[in-house]
């Protein structure tokens, strides 16, 4: 059986021993609805934390600001928190907190959607993947899934991390060895992917809850 990183008790069946097996577990009714149940390398890994506002904010702010500018230039598509992708070579399935694929990736089938007996899978490799930090999540989004993001050939990796009194928010572009970080210019990070600059604040309102603005401009 594979190895179990997990925070809570979910019984994975003991069929489940590589990518393949673990991707038709997924697909099944048998899958737990609770948590986030990913696949790294060999590894099971299971997150059970309940969503906290502030991470369910900050991607919201983010998935609505980058949705309108997507649909209003027919760049491609969004797909949101809950969306699995996988990459076979990448030894991969996962769900991303937001990820993008431009027409061309999906023209050139670069990214497919796969559809199984319960859900839909995005399988290939997307232009741009989002994560937004957690306490629970901190290894995986920091360590774990930016090596793994490379390896499937992602071209843009975005985080941000909201739990301190400053947001931390990153864009990390693809470099020969790995992701690195695009320099701040006066608090805005340049995305090639989108054709913009963006960037990214957070303000607590009266009552004391989490708002996030995230801004927008021309290179």
């Amino acid at each position: 059986m594979l190895p179990i990183v997990f925070e809570d008790s979910i019984e994975v069946p003991e069929w489940v021993e590589d990518l393949e097996s673990f991707r038709r577990w997924a697909r099944s009714d048998e899958f737990p609805q609770r948590g986030r149940i990913a696949y790294f390398e060999g590894k099971v890994w299971i997150e059970m934390s309940m969503e906290t506002v502030i991470h369910n904010q900050a991607k919201f702010c983010i998935s609505t600001k980058l949705d309108n500018h997507v649909t209003k230039k027919a760049l491609g598509r969004l797909f949101a928190d809950g969306m699995r992708l996988t990459h076979p070579e990448a030894n991969l399935s996962t769900e991303s907190d937001l990820l993008f694929a431009s027409k061309e990736t999906l023209q050139r089938q670069r990214l497919q959607i796969k559809k199984g007996a319960a859900e839909s899978e995005l399988v290939g490799t997307p232009d741009m993947v989002l994560e937004v930090v957690s306490t629970s999540s901190v290894q995986k989004d920091t360590v774990i899934l930016p090596q793994l993001y490379w390896n499937a050939g992602v071209t843009e990796y975005w985080l941000v991390d909201p739990r301190g009194k400053e947001i931390r928010f990153e864009i990390r572009k693809r470099g020969a060895n790995g992701f690195q970080p695009v320099p701040a210019r006066n608090g805005w990070l340049l995305s090639e992917v989108f054709g913009r600059a963006f960037r990214l604040s957070m303000t607590i309102n009266g009552f004391e809850l989490p708002v996030f603005k995230l801004e927008m401009k021309r290179r």
